[in-house]
């Protein structure tokens, strides 16, 4: 369950707020496998964690 990192610039330069979110405490395990499913690309920006499936060049251009 890897879920990359982004830093608060980075998020704002790509436009993060628009993708669905959770926050920091909550479980990336529950979330994706009530919402989102198993194979969705997750990043934690601030202390919140976004789905970004639909653009996966946002994911793979993350740190790790």
């Amino acid at each position: 369950m890897r879920v990359r990192r982004m830093t608060k610039e980075q998020g704002a330069n790509v436009g993060l707020e628009r993708f669905p979110n959770f926050h920091r405490t909550g479980s990336v395990r529950g979330m994706k496998k009530l919402y989102y499913g198993q194979h969705c690309l997750l990043i934690r920006c601030g202390s919140y964690i976004y789905n970004v499936s639909s653009r996966p060049d946002i994911y793979y251009a993350a740190s790790i």
